[in-house]
């Protein structure tokens, strides 16, 4: 598991070039990640993106940014609400400013946290873009036991939702990803990714369409 640390955080804002490290904010955000209206945008999901961003950093133009953006990218989440993504991105941009880095590095680092809400296209385009949403959109081709884990943590999410209006929102939305060309947009996430994203999109889509109990 990746861990989270002070000296990671460190390392990663003297990679941005950060006159000032501020660790108090690297707790506000695992305080973010640990709320408890959260099932799946939770440590678990920041974790597991870090990892995979770990791996696959060598593909990234400005890997530091795109590694903090994956840090803020679910920083704000209220799942009742529909500007996550842009209050995220604000906070990270106050965060870069008040670092002392570059005014560039904050607006880069704010477009790509903005790039999550997943929008077609995107409102960035670039290699970090790509890498950052394969990175998010990883969960869909994982091994079907951690996949339909992150199924019943949205649900929970989602509790509010009333269960025939969830499963039909939810089905409407998997099927646009299926109809996507391809899901993900690098090579080194498709390659091993797409053809078993597709599956379990199809098996959660046929669960959802079938009758509940």
């Amino acid at each position: 598991m990746t861990l989270i640390t002070a000296e990671s955080w460190k390392r990663l804002w003297g990679e941005l070039g950060a006159r000032e490290v501020n660790g108090g904010l690297m707790n506000q955000l695992v305080a973010a990640y640990s709320e408890r209206h959260r099932h799946y945008h939770t440590l678990q999901h920041l974790r597991e993106c870090l990892a995979l961003f770990e791996a696959a950093a060598p593909v990234a133009a400005r890997a530091a940014e795109v590694e903090l953006a994956l840090w803020f990218h679910d920083a704000v989440y209220d799942p009742r609400a529909s500007d996550n993504e842009a209050r995220s991105a604000d906070w990270a941009e106050s965060s870069v400013r008040a670092a002392g880095c570059d005014a560039a590095i904050a607006q880069r680092v704010g477009d790509l946290v903005r790039s999550t809400a997943h929008q077609q296209p995107p409102a960035v385009e670039g290699p970090d873009v790509d890498l950052l949403l394969d990175i998010d959109l990883a969960i869909l081709g994982s091994a079907p036991a951690r996949f339909d884990e992150s199924s019943r943590q949205i649900r929970a999410e989602y509790a509010h939702v009333p269960e025939d209006t969830f499963r039909t929102r939810r089905a409407d939305f998997l099927r646009s990803l299926l109809a996507r060309p391809a899901l993900y947009r690098t090579e080194v996430f498709r390659a091993p990714l797409e053809a078993a994203a597709r599956a379990n999109l199809q098996r959660a889509l046929d669960a959802l369409s079938a009758p509940a109990l």
